[in-house]
């Protein structure tokens, strides 16, 4: 029995290309004398992923597409050298992930890519891959591949790739396995094979090697002279959490429950950072606060909105479907907002005086909010609501504000005065 495998039978079809390429990755592996906890395999979608099982090395089961990018995480992030990093991934998962294994081969980092390439997607019904080649026929090509398929040994190896081969699926290639293993730096072997589920039956007659040649895929090795990928720890990031200023609770709550308040405004006038500045003031209250935010990918057009929720105990939910209190400020606002509006039946709209609101169940409160500017404005609303409410202390914001440095492009001063008169 094998080292790295744990199990003689494996779970492929009869004649499947994945069972010599999983027997001859342990046969080249243990020639190395690689112990099995010394191996990390990611795997990809696809018939070869359900190899997971069957090893006694580590095992990371990835996306479709995705193998690749993950093996190249485990290869930055591990500080001891000398663990070999296998990715199994097929011609779909290497087309649909075409970039990530570029960008692995650009960098040079040392881990091999093994590509099980029968020549069609063979989990999901045999459809047309980005590397099946021109002729060939598939469930969704059932005259024949009219395009060429990428040469992907070309790419990777045009891309840095430090080794690079293309080989038959047939016989003991563990010795060619084993010339991509030992490699330092990126490397990446295709295997040709031929699915005996849906590349058989479909191209009766055909050979293996008759259908490599005729695909211009011919097998190969390619090497670039270079060296591996390493990264330079001279520095180490910090705790980020231990930069933050702790708040401390030095105000009261009147809080008997979670509420939800939404503010909505324009893009630019300090929608964010006027949330931000209310939810560090409930945290000094002693509340628990989720906050989000939501504006468009253009970001400096446009609404802007906030999502806000207090709560004296932990908020274990943190959607909003319909507020407890609406704070609008712009008619961007408004838009963004008028059906949220519309469906609260208690509750209440803080809304400046130049908006037309829709009808609605909660109570209405109109100010001037635009009165000390457009950058003013949000925060000027959130200090009457909060007034209003008494779920918090207008103290308490404004305190808050003013530590934040907002006085010097503010009136925030002016702000508490006007909610007291």
């Amino acid at each position: 029995m094998s080292n790295i495998l744990k199990k003689e039978e494996l779970p492929y079809c009869r004649g499947c290309g994945h069972d010599l390429i999983a027997r001859n990755t342990a046969s080249a592996l243990e020639q190395m004398e690689v112990a099995p906890e010394d191996v990390i395999v990611v795997t990809d979608i696809g018939c070869h992923g359900i190899i997971d099982g069957c090893l006694n090395t580590h095992t990371v089961h990835g996306l479709h597409g995705r193998s690749v990018a993950i093996g190249a995480g485990i290869a930055m992030g591990l500080e001891e050298r000398g663990k070999k990093i296998i990715v199994f991934i097929g011609d779909g998962g290497s087309t649909i992930g075409l970039q990530h294994i570029l960008e692995a081969a650009r960098l040079n980092l040392d881990m091999t890519v093994v590509v099980h390439n029968n020549m069609l997607y063979g989990m999901t019904g045999g459809q047309t891959s980005g590397l099946t080649p021109c002729g060939f026929r598939t469930t969704t090509s059932s005259e024949g591949n009219p395009w060429t398929g990428y040469d992907l040994c070309a790419l990777a190896y045009t891309s840095g790739a430090a080794f690079t081969s293309r080989i038959t699926g047939t016989g003991n290639i563990s010795g060619q396995l084993r010339e991509a293993f030992e490699t330092a730096g990126f490397s990446l072997t295709e295997v040709i094979e031929i699915c005996p589920s849906y590349g058989v039956k479909l191209n009766p007659g055909r050979k293996l090697r008759e259908i490599i040649e005729g695909s211009g895929r011919l097998p190969g090795r390619w090497v670039n002279e270079r060296d591996p990928f390493v990264i330079k720890q001279e520095r180490k990031t910090s705790d980020l959490l231990k930069d933050l200023d702790v708040i401390r609770v030095d105000h009261d709550n009147r809080l008997a429950g979670p509420v939800s308040i939404v503010i909505s405004g324009s893009a630019g006038e300090g929608v964010q950072h006027s949330a931000s500045i209310l939810a560090a003031a409930a945290v000094r209250s002693g509340c628990h606060v989720i906050q989000k935010g939501s504006y468009p990918v253009t970001v400096g057009v446009g609404f802007s909105a906030a999502e806000v929720i207090l709560s004296p105990q932990p908020v274990i939910f943190c959607g909003t479907d319909v507020p407890d209190v609406v704070v609008v400020t712009s008619g961007d606002g408004l838009s963004h907002c008028r059906n949220r509006i519309k469906a609260m039946r208690s509750g209440w709209v803080f809304a400046d005086r130049s908006l037309d609101l829709p009808d609605t169940g909660a109570g209405v409160a109109i100010h001037d909010f635009r009165s000390v500017g457009a950058r003013s404005a949000c925060l000027l609303a959130l200090f009457r609501t909060v007034a209003d409410t008494g779920w918090i202390s207008p103290e308490a914001l404004h305190r808050t504000a003013v530590e934040s440095g907002l006085p010097a492009r503010m009136p925030v001063d002016r702000m508490m005065e006007m909610v007291k008169t």
